[in-house]
This record gives structure tokens, C-alpha cells and sequence, in this order.
């Protein structure tokens, strides 16, 4: 008897559930043995999510008690074991996972591939398609752009869930393998303006509108190069899927590049340049300081992100050459300094009122001087660093990944804005 091969899955994502739920209805309706599922985390802060599944004419509303109320938690208690159980049904064709609007689809994509699920990740089971994000536009620039937190809309994840919604919704898009459009926005400038970001953002991404989309055009949309749920390095490159590089609409990218570190408090002092006028910020640092680890800064909105994204490949502890990628080995033979190995500093800033000539003055501010230069890294490592302390997420473990890329170095958020 032949093995089953994988079913198809696709993630659906956004921040409003009315198009999303409708998009996975359509799926539902045009390709019968379409299984969906749906976790609502409004009740999450309380330990309950609430599962909905739909097969069929089946349609089974169900309240999971979870241990510690969290994304992790849902997708290693619930989620996964699931996606496992209705692989192996043979009524089911196909699976939807509609995700909430606080989840990103990222981690999800991890936990798919790295996760185990008895002995293997569930991955072996299924094969993902494509991640679909919807964007309504009606409210999507505003999102992207403003400072509310995920609290101030009841969409936590968690009870310390201090992310921004733009935070979210530029996570959503960004991964994206497609973004299907509906609504409008209030007048023809904002509705440029949010196609120039979604141009620089997720400039790969294929685009179709909801109104009138089938699952034959939404499948056939999908890229022949599309990632379909691949996490890439933190330090793989930063600009990818070829953005525009011309300003739009005074949208413009910003790459911001040197080969000396960052003084860690002339940095911390000058990284709210990143939060005022800016879409998004990502990016490696290297800091005086810390010289054997890479810095990964994100920001969104009002909201900034600072981690470890691990050590580099110059340090003490750092891979060897033949357990990175090739992209990461390209890319650190043709910068490598004979004192400072493959440190540099890697940063794209997004923005859309402030002036990139600003950024990039405050952050050649925060760089060391010549005369710090020569004091040595023996003298560095005694500056006064606001940097010190990681805060560790409290359900953070082995087996999911709460935040994003490379298992060996989750970054941890120090800094939420």
C-alpha cells in the first residue's frame, strides 16, 4: 500500500477577521474535504482559547484550558497535534488554518518544520502551499504606522504580549507569499502611499483582490519562487524580492551600512530616531560592548524590538563556516576585515515622513570615534552598556519558538516603545 502524500495546507493571516473569514469560507466552499481551522485568542489572558473546526457539515465549537494562556502554548498543545490528526484523515483534501489576528505567521511556520510532534514535525504530514495574508486597506496604513499597542485593541497573545499592531501587520505582510486585497482606503493619497509600502515590504509577494477570488485563481496567484513558509537567517540579506530603491509618495528605503561598532550609549540614545516617521526598521548592529554577538534590531510604528540574532561567525563561539548558509558565507568572505572577522553594521530603514539623511546622521553619531577605535576592544567592553540584561520571554522553551527566525538565537525583546 502506497503512502499517503502530505496534504496541502495553507496559512491564512491579518488583522481583520471579517475578509479573513470570508477567504477561508471561499476555500471551504469551492474544494469539498477542505478541513479549516481557527483558534480565537480573545480569551487567551485567561488560559482559554476557543478552536473552531469546520469539515464537511461538520462545524465543532471547542474551549481548550491551556497551562500558561500563549501563541506557544496553542500551537504546541493544540494546533500541531491537530494539523497531525486531520492529515491522516482520509476525508480530508486540504487544510486552511485561518490564524488569529495577533499571530504571526512566521513562528507558526517554524514550530511547523522544527517542532516535533511525537517523533517528527508536522511538516512530514503536510505540505505548505503558500501563507496568504489579507490586507484591508481601509485600515491597513494606518496600522502599520501608528503606536497602539496590541492591548488597546483586546488582541494580546499573551498576558505579556507588549507588541505593537504595526508589529503585526507589517510581520503578516512580510511573509507573505500572497496579500489579497479588499476594501478601500479613505482617499487616493493614503491608498498610494500604502501601495508604496507594501511595494518595499513585501515586494515578492503576488497581489489579488478578494472580491470575486476563487481557490483556483487564489492557488494559481502564487509565485513559482514563493518562500511558502521558509524562515530565513537573521543574518541572510535584509532586502529581498527586488523593492523599488526611488522614493514613492515619500516612502523611501534607507540601507544603512559601517565597519565599526556602535558606542552602546551614544546607540541607546539615538535609536528612537528609528520610532518617528519610520515603517520599519530591521537589521543586524554590532556593539562596542558586546563584540561576539550580533545585535538584531526591529522596529514597527511606535514600537522597537531589540534581540540577540547570535554570535558571529569571527567569534569565540561562533558556527563554523560550513554550518551557515551559503548566502551568510558570501556575504561575510566579501566584507571580512582581518581584525573584525565579519562584523558590520546591517540596517534597512522604511520610512515615510522622516528624512533618511536624519537617520543616517544620528546613527554615524553613535558609531565610535577614531580616537575610541584605537582604545581596543579590552577598553570597549568597560563602556557602559544600556544593552546588559535580555529579557526572556516566561513561557519561552526548547520546543517552540515564541518570536522568529534561527532556533540557536531567538531574539529577545529588551525594548518595546
Amino acid at each position: 500500500m502506497s503512502e499517503r502524500p502530505r496534504v496541502p495546507l495553507l496559512l491564512i493571516s491579518g488583522l481583520s477577521p471579517g475578509p479573513g473569514s470570508q477567504l477561508a469560507d471561499t476555500l471551504r466552499a469551492h474544494e469539498p474535504g477542505t478541513a479549516v481551522v481557527h483558534h480565537d485568542l480573545r480569551h487567551i489572558t485567561s488560559g482559554v482559547v476557543r478552536r473552531r473546526l469546520q469539515l464537511g457539515a461538520r462545524d465543532q465549537l471547542s474551549a481548550l484550558e491551556l497551562a500558561h494562556g500563549c501563541v506557544s502554548c496553542t500551537l504546541r498543545e493544540d494546533l500541531l497535534p491537530l494539523l497531525r490528526r486531520l492529515s491522516r484523515m482520509p476525508e480530508v483534501e486540504r487544510i486552511v488554518v485561518r490564524l488569529d489576528e495577533a499571530m504571526e505567521p512566521e513562528p507558526v511556520s517554524w514550530a511547523l518544520h522544527n517542532v516535533l510532534v511525537g517523533d517528527q514535525p508536522v511538516i512530514t504530514d503536510v505540505d505548505l502551499e503558500a501563507v496568504v495574508t489579507v490586507v484591508d486597506r481601509s485600515t491597513w496604513f494606518a496600522d502599520a504606522t501608528g503606536e497602539d499597542i496590541l492591548e488597546e485593541r483586546g488582541l494580546r497573545a499573551s498576558p505579556e504580549d507588549e507588541r505593537t499592531v504595526a508589529q503585526v501587520a507589517l510581520s503578516q505582510v512580510e511573509f507573505a507569499d500572497v496579500l489579497v486585497l479588499t476594501g478601500g482606503a479613505a482617499d487616493a493619497w493614503t491608498e498610494a502611499k500604502t501601495g508604496a509600502v507594501l511595494d518595499r515590504v513585501a515586494p515578492a509577494a503576488a497581489r489579488v483582490e478578494l472580491s470575486g477570488l476563487d481557490s483556483a485563481a487564489l492557488r494559481a496567484s502564487i509565485p513559482a519562487a514563493a518562500r511558502r513558509g521558509e524562515v530565513t537567517d537573521m543574518h541572510g540579506p535584509l532586502l529581498t524580492g527586488e523593492p523599488p530603491l526611488v522614493p514613492d509618495c515619500g516612502v523611501e528605503l534607507l540601507t544603512f551600512t559601517a565597519r565599526r561598532p556602535f558606542h552602546p550609549d551614544r546607540l541607546h540614545d539615538a535609536i528612537d530616531v528609528l520610532l518617528d516617521g519610520v515603517v520599519r526598521t530591521r537589521g543586524r548592529a554590532w556593539v562596542a560592548s558586546q563584540p561576539d554577538v550580533a545585535f538584531w534590531i526591529e522596529s514597527a510604528g511606535g514600537g522597537l524590538g531589540i534581540g540577540h540574532a547570535g554570535p558571529w561567525l569571527d567569534s569565540p563561539e561562533g558556527p563554523a563556516w560550513d554550518e551557515v548558509s551559503p548566502e551568510r558565507r558570501t556575504m561575510a568572505s566579501l566584507r571580512w576585515h582581518p581584525d573584525f572577522g565579519d562584523r558590520a553594521q546591517e540596517l534597512v530603514v522604511l520610512t515615510h515622513q522622516a528624512t533618511p539623511e536624519e537617520i543616517e546622521a544620528a546613527l554615524r553619531g553613535a558609531l565610535l570615534t577614531d580616537a575610541e577605535l584605537a582604545e581596543g576592544r579590552a577598553a570597549w567592553r568597560h563602556y557602559p552598556d544600556p544593552f546588559g540584561s535580555w529579557h526572556e520571554e516566561p513561557c519561552d522553551d526548547t520546543e517552540v519558538s515564541p518570536d522568529r527566525h534561527d532556533v540557536s538565537a531567538q531574539p529577545r525583546k529588551d525594548d518595546t516603545r
